[in-house]
Parts: structure tokens; sequence; C-alpha cells
């Protein structure tokens, strides 16, 4: 029996196995894409792992699948759009294909420019049943002539027309990560690779409401947990290693203290 706003020490395909069909509004993840880390020994069966997703996953709701490529011997895997593939194959829809962008990454290469990013893959069930578009101000608002209505022949058409105030933002999301820039939880990093907490408060604000249950089903050191709490919102975790499921539920707890 799963309960909301619990986190279990499970495989998560078994734990997804107690969630009803059409439950979770929102998955967001970053799971063990290409064996670039060692989650204690974690096999990660994408498959049936995505299989599991799909099912439980509301129609209307959404997956963040949060992935990167491994590069061996100067070769990208591409692992990470043959994941979104299979996904669009069991039935997803790819609604987005959005930048997670490293202000301070660390990672060089020396016949290549810094790899500074990974894919955030929006994945729907239909059509999304929520979007909450985060805003930015505009340099400039007011009415102004714009282009309207190009057409193939490149003739720029322009109307008068009124800039906003503030604007949708674009997909591709800057952080930084580390201490201070993920969080400021020290313990978090016990565990080997964390996300933002930014990124998951900016998911899970554009992706659900208040009272919607949002799912990790490999939830590292508990951030989307830990978020979707603070944003009022119910939350489930799963994780197979014991050590990470007591990092996520440190931090989770000590939003109570």
């Amino acid at each position: 029996m799963i309960n909301i706003d619990n986190i279990y020490c499970t495989d998560c395909i078994e734990g997804m196995k107690n969630i009803d069909n059409n439950t979770i509004d929102l998955i967001l993840t970053s799971p063990p894409y290409d064996n670039l880390r060692n989650y204690q020994g974690f096999n990660f069966d994408f498959e049936n792992t995505a299989t599991e997703i799909y099912r439980i996953i509301k129609k209307g709701g959404i997956v963040v699948w949060v992935v990167g490529d491994k590069i061996h011997n100067g070769n990208k895997s591409l692992t990470s759009f043959k994941q979104a593939l299979y996904f669009q194959k069991i039935g997803f829809n790819i609604h987005d294909i959005m930048i997670y962008k490293k202000l301070n990454t660390p990672f060089m290469r020396s016949n290549a420019y810094t790899n500074c990013f990974e894919f955030m893959f929006v994945l729907s069930k239909g059509s999304p049943k929520t979007f909450n578009p985060l805003k930015t101000k505009t340099k400039r608002h007011g009415k102004e002539m714009l282009v309207a209505g190009k057409k193939a022949d490149g003739i720029n058409n322009k109307v008068l027309a009124e800039l906003k105030e503030e604007k949708t933002l674009t997909n591709i999301w800057e952080y930084a990560v580390g201490l201070g820039g993920s969080t400021n939880d020290r313990f978090a990093f016990k565990h080997p690779a964390i996300f933002p907490e930014k990124l998951a408060q900016d998911h899970i604000l554009s992706w659900t409401n208040e009272n919607d249950i949002v799912l990790d089903p490999m939830c590292g050191s508990g951030t989307t947990c830990k978020m979707a709490k603070l944003l009022n919102r119910h939350f489930i975790g799963f994780d197979i290693s014991q050590e990470y499921v007591n990092i996520s539920k440190n931090r989770v707890n000590f939003l109570d203290l």
C-alpha cells in the first residue's frame, strides 16, 4: 500500500506497481543514465520503468525526464534521445525538449567545448491539463510596429501591436550547481548527483497545482519531494538505497522543524 507524502525504500518498478492507473499528476526525476554514477549497484531497467510511468500518470499529466549522455572515446551515446523515442513509442507526446544549463560546470574537454547542459524531456499523456507559465520582465513594452503574418516570401509585414510587460520564459533554464546553488543542505551531497532545488521548484510550479501528486520514482537525495512539500503538493518518493531514503526523509522532515 502506497500512501502520499511518504518516501519508500524500494525498486522503482515494484513501487509503481502499487500505484493505481492514472493517479499521478507529475513525475519529475533524473534516472541513472549510461552508468555515469554507481548508485550502490542499482541496475536500471528503463523499458519496464517507462511502461509503469505511462500507466500511473494521469491523462493530461506530465513527466519531466532529466538526462544527459555518456561520452566514450569521443562518441556520445545518445541514450537520452533513444529513451525519448521509446516514450513516444509507448504513447507519450514529446511536449517539449528543454535544456538544463549548469552555470558553473566543471566538466571540461580537451578537444571540444565545455559540456554544460542536460536535457529535460517534457512528456505528456495527451494534452497537458496544467500549464502555469513562469514569466520574466521584458526589456521594453508598450505599442510598437511589430512583424506579423510573415510568409514564405520573407516579406516583413508590420502592424501596430503591444509588447507586454512580461513574457514567458524560454525553454533553456540556467541554474548554479553545488553547495549554495543546488541546495544549502550540506548532507544532501552524500548523494553523488543532485539537481537544483530551483529546477524542481520551477517544474512543479509549471505543471501542477496545489494538492496535486508529484512522484519521483528514483528520488535520490529527495529534492523533488522536498520542493513538492514546500509548494503544498503531495509527494511520493522511491529509492532502492536505504542510505538515500534516509537523506531524502531528513530533507523533507527538516521542513517541519
